[in-house]
This record gives structure tokens, C-alpha cells and sequence, in this order.
């Protein structure tokens, strides 16, 4: 685990200043995997962190106080995640936005709400985040059973007749994923050939693909990350085998083609409508472009997690946890990504998954699925 690195943002701030000038700061989280498979997804949530607090700071602060960020790496590790959970807590770290893979969401938010620490996500999709009662937890992107319904009804409607494989890496977010998918396409009438799991971080998936053609399929409907996505993608091709690859959110990042090359395009995946094209989203857009970097993925659902919590605690006229997310709940917020609302679990109300697909210069683009 890497050490905690605070990083003052205040116009001036400097790198090496000491913990005492930091004494009067409200020091908030971002946890994520900042290193180890996912990492691409980590530099996501801290650019869209660092940017807020950034945007917040020079805006005056919050309750008169600057904000310091700490950035915490889980590397996608439960165990880990937890650690860095209970060290949050420990310093009495009022907010984290965080983590990205649910199997280190779910673990750590137990830890936060033993910490008194208020958890929002970007990115942890599955059910169970939300489902435990916790006072704590807040997600501001959607859930597994929601884009996979959304994954689902693409395959139904477009796949009719033909072979689909469901295919899961057994984490949390993979297997829930591939679940929820397979449960909505069961109860539309529609019967995939073939259900398989592997092991995250396999590379060779040789047996995988010879048994995907075997059984002819069209279609191979991924629960897993990106970077296995794009071996199995490559391997079948390798072998002439033209069968479509979908997956889910985890394929927003351009990482995905670097993996893939060419071979990626026409691959699908669920997410929610780019943030990128919101006006809600414009002037932040050009922000960060203005600094080189582009915020695909959940750049911005970081962004709008530290919004609505900086929103809620000049409501609340407090950063204590508790306080903060009676408002969270209580409140309709501004953000990046559109107005949030939240319900009495801690998803939000405006759910709105749609389908994509990659093109030949390695970005991607909404399908309209009401067209052939």
C-alpha cells in the first residue's frame, strides 16, 4: 500500500508543506487503484477529484477552510481496500470518494461506517454496495441490474436466434454483472448456449475461444475488466473468430483500445451517457482539456461525488458524516454529470444506462437503439 500523499491544491500551496500547515484544512479521500490492472481507472477518479477540490479551493473553500486531498490506492485489493478504510477512519477523514471495484467498496464501506466516514462512489455497480442499510454509503453512477437489463434487452432485440456466450472473471463486479444479465435475458425468453467463468488477471484464454467457436457463437457477453476483455477479444480473432464482444462500464477508458488495436473495433459495452457531451459538463470539459487531459469514463462521477458532498455540507453547515448524508438524501444537487437525487438506500433516482460501440479510431460512440 502505498503512503497517504496529501496534495494542498490552495493557489500557492506547496507540495512540502509540513502536517501543522495543514492543521486547518478539511482533508477529504479519494481511494481507488491508483496502481496494479485497474489503474487507468484510478488516474481517473484522481484527476476528477484533484479537479474539484482545485475548482472548490479557489472558490473560497468550504466553511471558510481549504481542502487538502489525500489519494489512497487499493489497487483493487479487498484487503487492502479495508486498510485504507480503517487508516481514513483513524485520521478522522470526514469524506472519501471512493473506491472502483465493488469487491473493494463493499469491504471498505463496513470500515467507513465504523469510521464515521461518509463513502460516495463513482463507479461500484454492484447491488450489494447499497443494499446493507448502511448510514453511510452513496453511489452516484447506476447499478449491475440496471445496466445489465440495459445489456439484455440489446442482445434480445438485435440477437434474436443467434448463439451468446456469458463469460465472468468471479470478482464482484464481473460475476454480479454477468448475473444480472443472464437473469434479465432468461426472463425475456432468451437462452445463452454457453456460461463460463475465469480468473482475473489470466492472459491465456486459447480453451475459452476454441470452445466459443465450437458452439458457433455470435455473441460473447463479458462480466469482467478491460484488460482481460481485450485478450479475449485479440485470442479470438487470432483464431478467425468474428464473434462481437460486450461488456459493461469497465471498457470506458481508451486503455481498452491500446489493448485491442484495430481488432476493437465494433465491440459494445454499457455505460451512462457520456458526461463528456453534457452541457451540465462543458466548462469543466474544456478544464481539463486545457490541462491535456481528456475525462473519459468516471473522470467526472468523481467529480460529481465531491459536488455533492461539498453541496451538502454548506447546507448542512457541517462536514460531520451523518449530518452530511441526512442532506445528501434530503436534497437535489447540481452537478457535472446533471441534477442528483438520491433515494433512502444511496443510489440515485435518474438512472439512464445506455449501449456503445467502439469505433476504428479507438473512441467510441452511442448506438441508437431504436434503429436496426
Amino acid at each position: 500500500m502505498k503512503s497517504p500523499k496529501l496534495i494542498g491544491l490552495a493557489l500557492g500551496a506547496s507540495f512540502a508543506l509540513s502536517a501543522s500547515a495543514f492543521a486547518q484544512d478539511i482533508t477529504i479521500a479519494v481511494a481507488g487503484p491508483m496502481t496494479g490492472g485497474e489503474s487507468a481507472f484510478g488516474r481517473q477518479m484522481k484527476n476528477g477529484a484533484e479537479m474539484a477540490v482545485a475548482d472548490l479551493n479557489a472558490a473560497g473553500g468550504l466553511l471558510g477552510k481549504k481542502l487538502a486531498l489525500d489519494v489512497e490506492d487499493d489497487a483493487c485489493d479487498p484487503k487492502q481496500a479495508r486498510s485504507i478504510a480503517e487508516k481514513i477512519g483513524s485520521a478522522k477523514i470526514p469524506f472519501v470518494a471512493g473506491h472502483y471495484c465493488s469487491s473493494s467498496s463493499i469491504p471498505a464501506s463496513e470500515a467507513y461506517a465504523d469510521g464515521n466516514v461518509l463513502q460516495i462512489t463513482p463507479a461500484s455497480t454492484n447491488p450489494l454496495f447499497t443494499e446493507r442499510k448502511l448510514w453511510n454509503v452513496a453511489r452516484v453512477c447506476g447499478r449491475d441490474d440496471q445496466q445489465g437489463l440495459v445489456a439484455a434487452e440489446y442482445i434480445a432485440k438485435f440477437y434474436k436466434g443467434k448463439n451468446v456466450a456469458i463469460l465472468n472473471d468471479k470478482t464482484t463486479y464481473g460475476k454480479g454483472l454477468a448475473d444480472e444479465t443472464k437473469k434479465a435475458l432468461n426472463k425475456a425468453g432468451f437462452t445463452e448456449k454457453m456460461f463460463e467463468s475465469y480468473n482475473k488477471g489470466d492472459k491465456d484464454f486459447n480453451a475459452i475461444v476454441s470452445r466459443l467457436k465450437l458452439e458457433k457463437i455470435d455473441l460473447v457477453y463479458v462480466g469482467g475488466y478491460h484488460q482481460e476483455s481485450g485478450l479475449i477479444l485479440r485470442q479470438m480473432r487470432d483464431q478467425g473468430l468474428q464473434t462481437v464482444l460486450m461488456a459493461g462500464d469497465a471498457l470506458a477508458d481508451k486503455e481498452f483500445a491500446s489493448i485491442t488495436g484495430p481488432a476493437g473495433e465494433g465491440t459494445l459495452f454499457t455505460f451512462g451517457p457520456d458526461p463528456r457531451n453534457k452541457p451540465t459538463a462543458k466548462a469543466i470539459v474544456e478544464q481539463f482539456k486545457s490541462k491535456n487531459i481528456d475525462p473519459e469514463g468516471y473522470t467526472l462521477y468523481t467529480y460529481a461525488a465531491m459536488q455533492v458532498w461539498s453541496q451538502a455540507v454548506k447546507k448542512a453547515g457541517t462536514t460531520d458524516p451523518k449530518k452530511v448524508m441526512d442532506a445528501i438524501k434530503a436534497g437535489s444537487w447540481d452537478t457535472v454529470i446533471g441534477k442528483l437525487e438520491f433515494d433512502a438506500k444511496g443510489d440515485i433516482k435518474q438512472i439512464d444506462y445506455v449501449v456503445y460501440k467502439w469505433d476504428a479510431k479507438g473512441g467510441y460512440i452511442e448506438i441508437n437503439l431504436k434503429g436496426s
